[in-house]
């Protein structure tokens, strides 16, 4: 690809400070003795990658699956699940900065500054995230109960997985290895959104799940008909969720372990020179009037809440809408299998055609699929190439908000070149702006079902409901994606203007290598992210 060179240089020398340009006329400076390069295993990164595993198999289980065992299983009445799964979510978002604000307050121990969240969340972790599939006997109390236990595994999780995505940094010193290293990670990230819905769907999916039928006569008929099937089949569902919770929890511990026992955090070797980074508070006012920041999470923002609205009320959708009762967990799998063989296919893509190109591409193509699952009359063999295809799309949405968050932090670094530790903000509150809108999009899903008449347990659903979920499905999520992509139309940064940032940004790291101890570390954080 063509680097045109002399535009380049102009456009990147006008934003540079005048400092930097003329850092060639400076007296050269005494050459230090080069440091040997760590190198990292391969079996450092696998044992590092291992580790994003558990936010994301648990993170399916819940986000697929949480919806209809409460309604369904649980038995929880629509409103009270509304509350519980929105709560949960505004929770899990609320989490996000406050437990990054914790650890950068952290001091540095025997076991290191994070590993000591890791090591220590990790067992009250399982013990919430079990609990959270368990039917306790008291009815009245359930609500309380989901909620509790819901919103504590959210934030034990967080405690796990904020120093896991900050571990990056201080895993090596060298650059080329955190990349590296973080190329397994995704991998196996993918591979464990993979993982969580094949456990849960295939183990619940093997249960015939319990429904009423329609009374013909009076209630007491109904009652008199249905109980001791429906009693006996409902318990057997509910050990199945159990079964499904006790395999994620062991997956989450064995590779908490190897994580653990596998990798060793590094303290910073010049981290007593850095400067102090600005304050909470002050960062956060810059960040946010940083306007291609604001542009491009107000673009993901409603795309994400799209695919969220599709991810949280796709099992009702295939159980109540298409009549697929004990296939939706299958086609889960193939949406997911479909988005991780996809995701190197944009990879490249967005090297070869540019970003903003991927995002109208790769978000777009969502939209045909979910008009023709709105139309069609019910056909497994349609709704599978439908679930395949959309799983190009699940891909696309997954890889490129934090392909683009790093552009957006290299911009900001450009036109606020003494602002240090601010990339927490940016990517901690674009995860709270998007947990935010999934758990608002799950309580008003779940609200719209209660309004609509919803009957839990019933084998089939009134036609409100149908529709319901139709619009919940297809038209809303067609809707929001449409709107985002036309936010996206003022998002600046394209590919030109991201050759030149990165350009400035190099010759900025540059002068900053000449001065011995590198206070860049953030930016290639960002960068690595």
């Amino acid at each position: 690809m063509a680097k045109g060179e002399g535009a380049e240089s102009g456009s990147a020398a006008g934003l540079l400070p005048t400092g930097i340009i003329q850092a060639s006329e400076r007296p050269a400076q005494v050459k230090k003795e080069p440091k040997k390069k760590q190198q990292l295993s391969v079996c450092n990164k696998l044992c590092y990658a291992v580790g994003g595993a558990p936010y994301q198999v648990t993170g399916c289980a819940l986000g697929f699956f949480l919806q209809i065992y409460l309604l369904d299983v649980a038995q929880v009445d629509p409103f009270s699940a509304s509350i519980i799964l929105f709560v949960g979510r505004a929770w899990d978002a609320f989490t996000d900065p406050l437990v990054g604000f914790c650890i950068s307050k952290s001091s540095w121990t025997r076991l290191g500054r994070l590993m000591p969240w890791i090591i220590f969340s990790t067992p009250l972790a399982i013990i919430a995230y079990f609990l959270i599939w368990f039917v306790p006997d008291f009815p009245q109390g359930q609500t309380l109960w989901y909620l509790l236990f819901y919103c504590l595994f959210e934030t034990l999780v967080t405690c796990f997985h904020v120093p896991y995505s900050a571990l990056t940094m201080f895993i090596s010193v060298e650059q080329s290895e955190r990349d590296s290293a973080t190329a397994y990670r995704m991998t196996v990230e993918v591979l464990g959104t993979v993982l969580g819905t094949a456990v849960q769907g295939q183990i619940v999916g093997k249960v015939n799940s319990p429904c009423l039928q329609e009374p013909n006569g009076s209630a007491v008929a109904l009652e008199s008909a249905n109980w001791t099937h429906s009693t006996t089949s409902l318990r057997e569902t509910q050990n199945a969720y159990l079964l499904a919770a006790g395999v994620i929890a062991s997956i989450y511990v064995i590779c908490a372990v190897i994580l653990i026992l596998g990798v060793r955090e590094q303290r910073e070797p010049c981290e007593a020179q850095q400067a102090e980074p600005m304050s909470f508070f002050r960062g956060l006012r810059l960040v946010m009037s940083h306007g291609p920041y604001v542009k491009l999470i107000a673009g993901f923002l409603f795309t994400s809440l799209a695919f969220m609205l599709v991810e949280g009320n796709f099992a009702l959708f295939c159980t109540y809408s298409l009549g697929f009762r004990n296939e939706f967990q299958n086609l889960l799998l193939a949406i997911m299998l479909s988005a991780t063989f996809t995701i190197p296919i944009w990879q490249w893509f967005l090297t070869r055609f540019g970003k903003k190109t991927a995002v109208y591409v790769g978000i777009s193509s969502a939209v045909p699929f979910l008009i023709l699952v709105a139309v069609m009359e019910s056909n497994l063999i349609v709704t599978y190439v439908v679930a395949v295809a959309a799983g190009i799309s699940v891909a696309a949405a997954f890889l490129l908000p934090w392909s683009m968050l790093p552009d957006v932090i290299d911009d900001f670094h450009l036109k606020q070149p003494r602002s240090q530790g601010t990339e927490p903000i940016f990517f901690s509150f674009y995860v709270f702006f998007t947990k935010f809108a999934s758990g608002v999009s799950l309580g008003i899903s779940t609200l719209s079902l209660d309004f609509a008449g919803y009957q839990t347990r019933g084998c089939s659903q009134p036609r409100s409901v149908k529709f319901t979920l139709n619009m919940l499905v297809t038209m809303t999520p067609i809707a929001l994606i449409l709107l985002g992509l036309l936010l996206f139309k003022l998002y600046p940064i394209d590919e030109d203007r991201r050759r030149q940032n990165k350009k400035a940004l190099q010759a900025l790291r540059d002068e900053a290598s000449s001065s011995g101890c590198s206070d860049t570390d953030s930016t290639e954080l960002a960068s690595i992210l």
